[in-house]
């Protein structure tokens, strides 16, 4: 039998798979924390509900009693402000959930659940924000004029940035119910309307609320709006690291494999 030569060449590059990256592990918070934060909340939650539930009672009651008009009014005001804050609570959580932030804490399903529930409750409470016009008699709302963009007999330009607002957080929560039928890249791209749709909520809150000079209003625009700008330009530049790392590391690996095929 007859030893063939073994044949010499350069061999082929042999593709490397990709690390796969994972980010925080859940392990969830230890119990004695979870005890301390629970009880914290609800310390604080008593302290408010405690400290002004009866004032705001009494208040509820005289303007019943005095002007019955006004209730709605109060209600447009109240449910704005709820609105907003849900809003705003589900961009930024969105923005957590982008940069893995909460994964070390919570279950992602969890999260995610939690961050749609916010934008649902937000839209639902922006809708009841609307409805309340009607009942106001200090302008002439009709249901027109609380669905057409600048058909509203108050500040038309103002309110329109409001509802373009609210159409797009409709579109937006609507597309966690059909995530499956459009795919993960349109789902994407269409959340990004979702920084859109906060920045309109924050103005037409600015330019047509009747208590945007108070200081307890100014802070509750502040505070929302300064977080979503931060976890935003976090999120930017994790994902701009993330890029360069995945770039590099398929460089190296394409160095690596040519430095091997060279005999």
């Amino acid at each position: 039998m007859i030893d063939m030569p073994e044949r010499r060449g350069t061999p082929l590059p042999q593709a490397r798979p990709r690390p796969i990256r994972r980010g925080p592990v859940y392990r969830g918070l230890p119990r004695l924390v979870q005890a301390v934060l629970w009880l914290a909340t609800s310390a604080i939650l008593g302290v408010v509900i405690g400290a002004t539930f009866p004032g705001a009672l009494r208040a509820l009651g005289a303007t019943a009693a005095l002007a019955p008009g006004k209730l709605a009014w109060y209600g447009v005001r109240a449910t704005g402000f709820l609105a907003y804050f849900a809003v705003a609570g589900s961009v930024i959580y969105g923005l957590l959930l982008s940069t893995k932030l909460l994964d070390a804490i919570a279950h992602r399903p969890v999260s995610f659940a939690l961050h749609k529930d916010l934008a649902l409750v937000g839209l639902a409470l922006s809708g009841l924000h609307g409805l309340l016009l009607l009942g106001d008699h200090t302008f002439a709302f009709t249901p027109a004029a609380i669905a057409i963009p600048f058909a509203s007999p108050y500040a038309p330009a103002a309110v329109a940035v409001g509802q373009l607002a609210f159409y797009l957080m409709a579109i937006i929560t609507g597309s966690f119910y059909v995530r499956r039928q459009i795919g993960q890249r349109a789902w994407r791209l269409i959340h990004y309307l979702t920084f859109l749709g906060f920045v309109g909520a924050t103005l037409h809150g600015i330019t047509s609320g009747s208590d945007t000079a108070a200081p307890w209003a100014v802070w509750a625009y502040l505070v929302p709006t300064a977080a979503g700008v931060f976890f935003l330009a976090y999120r930017i530049v994790v994902s701009v690291a993330q890029r360069r790392s995945a770039h590099d590391a398929t460089t190296v690996a394409a160095f690596a494999a040519g430095r091997g095929g060279v005999r």
